[in-house]
């Protein structure tokens, strides 16, 4: 497997020269996160069985939410939050896409933009509930950023899993959508309203709609059944980057290929850069600093929890058993004895390497009797 810190420490200078002054603060660190991330020069932790006594030092992992291979546990305790406000209703997944014609713009005002994004995502399909015959209520939703396509290119959009139900808080009411056919709202209707909430978002902002922005969007609406893949598909990016180290097929003659699947085709394809082009393709969607990409609104929000406790009590859901198939944090398993080790000491300094032991051979000789 090729590792993206080994591809880092090849391409970084090029990198350096070609996208200097355009490289984002942001990028800057994830650049010197992901180079340094559990190799030689990373902070050190002091592990101990608590059987045998057995001490080792391991790396420090980065921690970095760009990072391929960091952070597993965090995403799997976010997957875990989500499955345990199940409520018992039909699920959807829907896909709010920018244009192409304003992805410059959102590029632009990245902190401003991506927020907006969200928000107008989220107020379409809450006025949809709310006005919907058979709902009449307070929608819920877990929404979820992204800005890759399966190319890695720029493309802006917006998950946003969302139970076919509302909660009608004067009338205490629960009320669901039956989805027998795969419906939830028209598709057509969802981006129109999207579409004019985006764009007075951007207007209210001082900011100037470019030209040719297009009068009909894009807005994918689905059946998931009762929710569990639809949470698993965009929860697998909120924190282990755009690209996986097992998806990097080969790095040579200075150039990198990936793999990624064809939307369509249903196969893998591959797509070949040089090396400081493949580090501006991953590095592009790197966040804003303290950007929360993943949020939870409506019945869904976290200050509902006593409300969906509620009805998974009336429905007889049973939030432990959801989440019972999820596989464990991996232990670390003592070299000695094979019983857990347990982190005792962090932030260690880094050992800096050993100088190999030249033996004397001249002094070890025997004089001859």
């Amino acid at each position: 497997m090729i590792l993206l810190s080994a591809i880092i420490a090849t391409f970084e200078a090029d990198y350096r020269a070609a996208y200097g002054e355009t490289i984002l603060p942001g990028q800057l660190n994830a650049l010197h996160a992901l180079k340094r991330c559990r190799t030689s020069v990373s902070p050190l932790m002091r592990a101990q069985c608590g059987d045998c006594g057995h001490t080792q030092l391991v790396p420090h992992s980065c921690g970095h939410r760009a990072c391929p291979h960091c952070q597993h546990h965090e995403s799997q305790q976010w997957l875990e939050r989500q499955l345990a406000k199940q409520v018992p209703a039909s699920y959807f997944l829907l896909t709010f896409t920018v244009p192409e014609a304003l992805r410059a713009l959102v590029w632009d005002n990245q902190q401003t933009l991506y927020d907006h994004l969200i928000r107008a995502s989220w107020e379409t399909v809450r006025t949809f509930v709310r006005n919907d015959t058979q709902l009449q209520g307070e929608a819920g939703a877990i929404a979820v950023l992204h800005t890759h396509s399966r190319r890695l290119d720029f493309h802006p959009h917006v998950h946003l899993v969302v139970p076919a139900a509302a909660i009608d808080p004067d009338n205490k009411r629960w009320r669901t959508k039956s989805a027998k056919r795969g419906y939830l709202f028209n598709h057509k209707a969802l981006a129109k309203v999207f579409r004019a909430k985006l764009l007075a978002a951007i207007a209210a902002e001082g900011l100037a709609q470019p030209a040719g922005v297009p009068g009909t969007w894009v807005v994918d609406c689905k059946n998931v059944g009762r929710g569990e893949k639809a949470l698993v598909y965009p929860g697998r990016y909120l924190y282990r980057g755009v690209i996986q180290e097992k998806d990097i097929v080969a790095c040579e003659n200075g150039q990198v290929t990936f793999r990624y699947r064809h939307a369509k085709r249903k196969r893998f394809e591959y797509r070949t850069l040089p090396g400081a082009c493949f580090l501006a393709l991953v590095l592009r969607h790197v966040l804003p600093k303290g950007f929360r990409r993943a949020r939870n609104f409506g019945f869904l929000h976290p200050n509902s929890k006593r409300a969906i406790a509620v009805l998974q009590w009336l429905f007889g859901l049973d939030p432990k058993r959801l989440i019972a198939h999820l596989k464990p944090r991996p232990r670390l398993a003592c070299p000695c004895c094979g019983a857990d080790m347990v982190i005792v000491q962090t932030g260690l300094p880094p050992q800096p390497p050993r100088a190999p032991v030249i033996p004397n051979l001249a002094a070890s000789k025997t004089p001859a009797m």
